[in-house]
């Protein structure tokens, strides 16, 4: 089928009490160095997601208290103890340590100083501690700030009652992210957290955090504060957007192109109305605004593209900001290449809310024209973009960006399984071939054969070229997986 366009941590740790985390460590089972405590800031990021409930327990001490006088055991296979021993913690502000049989307690009493422990159940430590009740009216460690506790993101409060008590006992503030959910930055109210206790100290608690691939940086974009119109950051965690295309002006271009800015937000907002209730995730509203057009001549430039001034699109961006609609930037970059137009609009896909399409349709060689030939981009040059993108929301400290590369032939994207993956940026496929509906759904599932992991999917509804336009009931029903970003053109 063929368009109808005509033309990719840590382990803080406390002073005295509570935690103010050193950036730069690995999380692990070793005890740190007083050196290493006393070295600590206030805007650390520290990760405890061991898979082993006793170490994550003795990590949590580790980055939450420096010192203590004591601390209670229970053993980690003990549910009913454990709700015992974290009121007994909370009470007398001491850790809640998990014995497994080793002497990974005995090594965490030895680092805090403590005089004594409490055991609740049947626990065996090999201490020369001694074991007694907590005393009675125990005063909370001093803590180096108090001004700044930390911020504890547990992934489930249930798996690491242990931590959250210690978290508890420290004086910190405890976030829990959504059942099912393991990206803080797709979850609203931890986001929210992290914006507002900017200035405090983070510790990502659980093994579902182990498998985020840069836990620092993914708790610094949501410090911005800035969220999705229906929360959380990652575009596609819980997300659908449905948006028109086309360039700003031009009509036979796509429905972007019939009305001016104010009205084409009206109309997607009316389009995306139309989604509500079909499926399980919040409809959004979204534009795709075609940055550089191919063109029929070759241009002063001679590259057969014709590149829009960022000018003519900004009242585009600036109402779709004002609505609260995402914007994406589509490059048809003809003879040249997409890393030099993408780089022509850094101001505008600096905003938080402006994402960037790459459509290898019109990516030509110095011998094609558009219309003439398909064209095609190497995996090599899209990861050239993308990781140029990445550093601009990592440098500019933006949230998550959506990453689209359209595709209706395999050919379009050589190599594809060699694209690169950034925690930065979510990248989404989308299958943009016009025609009959058996045709649009062969290449569908073609394109989703031996697709990179983790990759989402995006599906467009021609108004004139399909036969026929599926409805919205029919779009949701009939393409599966259900696609994340549904355009018109």
């Amino acid at each position: 089928m063929r368009s109808a366009r005509p033309t990719r941590v840590l382990l803080a740790l406390s002073v005295s009490g509570l935690l103010l985390g050193a950036a730069g460590c690995t999380a692990h089972d070793d005890s740190p160095t007083v050196a290493e405590l006393t070295r600590s800031s206030a805007d650390s990021v520290a990760l405890v997601a061991q898979s082993d409930p006793s170490a994550r327990s003795v990590a949590a001490s580790r980055a939450l208290f420096a010192s203590a006088p004591g601390a209670v055991v229970a053993s980690a296979s003990d549910a009913e103890a454990i709700g015992d021993a974290a009121s007994a913690a909370t009470a007398a502000h001491v850790p809640l340590l998990l014995a497994d049989g080793g002497d990974r307690v005995a090594g965490e009493l030895r680092r805090l100083g403590a005089d004594w422990y409490q055991a609740e159940g049947d626990v065996s430590v090999d201490t020369d501690v001694p074991e007694q009740d907590a005393p009675e009216g125990a005063d909370a460690p001093e803590a180096t700030d108090a001004s700044r506790p930390a911020t504890v993101v547990v992934a489930d409060r249930r798996a690491d009652a242990a931590a959250v008590a210690t978290a508890e006992a420290a004086g910190a503030r405890v976030v829990a992210m959504p059942d099912g959910v393991t990206d803080p930055a797709a979850a609203p109210d931890v986001v929210s957290t992290l914006h507002d206790r900017a200035e405090h100290p983070t510790v990502l608690v659980g093994s579902a955090f182990g498998d985020l691939p840069d836990p620092e940086w993914t708790v610094r974009a949501a410090e911005s504060g800035w969220q999705l119109p229906h929360g959380g950051q990652r575009p596609f965690d819980g997300h659908r957007y449905v948006a028109l295309y086309g360039a700003p002006g031009a009509p036979v271009l796509g429905v972007l192109g019939e009305q001016d800015p104010a009205a084409t937000v009206r109309r997607a907002e009316g389009m995306a109305k139309e989604y509500d209730g079909l499926g399980d995730e919040p409809v959004t509203p979204a534009m795709e605004v075609i940055a550089t057009v191919a063109a029929g001549d070759a241009g002063a430039d001679g590259d057969y593209s014709t590149e829009l001034p960022a000018s003519t699109l900004e009242p585009y961006v600036d109402a779709a900001t004002d609505a609260g609609m995402p914007v994406i930037l589509d490059l048809q970059p003809g003879r040249s290449d997409f890393l030099s137009q993408a780089k022509r609009y850094e101001a505008l896909l600096a905003k938080p809310n402006v994402w960037l399409a790459l459509d290898p349709e019109w990516r030509l060689t110095a011998d094609q024209v558009p219309l003439k030939q398909i064209g095609s981009v190497s995996a090599s040059e899209v990861n050239e973009v993308s990781a140029w993108l990445a550093d601009l929301v990592r440098s500019k400290g933006l949230p998550p960006k959506a990453f689209v590369l359209h595709q209706f032939r395999l050919s379009m994207i050589q190599d594809r399984s060699s694209l690169e993956s950034h925690p930065e940026l979510d990248v989404l496929i989308h299958v943009d071939g016009q025609g009959s509906q058996p045709d649009k759904q062969a290449t569908w599932k073609a394109l989703h054969q031996d697709a990179p992991e983790g990759v989402h999917w995006g599906w467009k509804n021609f108004f004139d070229e399909d036969a026929p336009m599926l409805s919205p009931e029919q779009t949701m029903a009939d393409v599966q997986p259900t696609p994340s970003l549904i355009t018109y053109q």
